[in-house]
């Protein structure tokens, strides 16, 4: 699991700051939800959470633990760590689903050594597994972006308003695969209030309360 250690953080773009002076503990273990209105830098949080992005100002100390030792880990590493699912991150059109989870095991492993059948029929897209990426719906887009996200052996997922492009039946579906999921690793979800999606969180960080 990883704790993230959040000290003064700020983040702007241009001259217009998003968020300041931002500090927060998320504990090893602790399922969280950050809560925000559109344009709030809920989603821009996620992403330097993630290491893909820097803040302006301010640090985040990353902690590891596991059964023998607790570790640092530096944001230039953070990455290795983390499995992120976001309906804005673009998936590779030109590569079929079976494809696309062979790349990926080549980065990062999955849970149980699951195998790509496995990983197919859990994210329940079995009758797609020949078919190439940009012939998926939106939604089968988004339950791929799920899958591959919170099926990953990683100890620190973060998901940015997951049941965006979901329907009925795909939303039960999301929320039985992160309970199954859930456990031994720090889970942080943004949301725009929808219960669905954070059902699952047991502590709230607004970031409307850092402007």
């Amino acid at each position: 699991m990883v704790s993230i250690q959040l000290n003064n953080l700020g983040k702007k773009f241009n001259k217009e700051w998003i968020f300041r002076n931002l500090s927060y503990n998320i504990a090893a273990g602790q399922n969280i939800v950050i809560l925000g209105g559109n344009g709030s830098g809920k989603s821009t949080l996620l992403q330097i959470l993630s290491g893909f992005i820097n803040p302006n100002e301010g640090e985040i100390v990353y902690t590891h633990l596991n059964s023998v030792k607790e570790t640092n880990v530096g944001v230039e590493d953070i990455r290795k760590y983390v499995s992120f699912a976001s309906p804005y991150l673009q998936l590779t059109d030109d590569f079929t689903i079976i494809e696309l989870i062979n790349h990926n095991k080549l980065f990062k492993p999955f849970l149980n050594d699951l195998s790509t059948l496995e990983i197919i029929e859990k994210i329940q897209l079995s009758n797609a597994k020949h078919k190439y990426i940009k012939q998926f719906s939106s939604g089968m887009k988004q339950r791929l972006k799920l899958g591959l996200a919170i099926l990953s052996d990683t100890p620190l997922l973060l998901l940015d308003e997951p049941i965006s492009n979901l329907d009925k039946e795909a939303i039960a579906w999301y929320k039985q695969l992160i309970t199954n999921h859930s456990s031994n690793r720090t889970i942080v979800v943004c949301s725009n209030a929808i219960e669905e999606e954070y059902f699952f969180c047991d502590t709230t960080l607004d970031v409307m309360d850092y402007k």
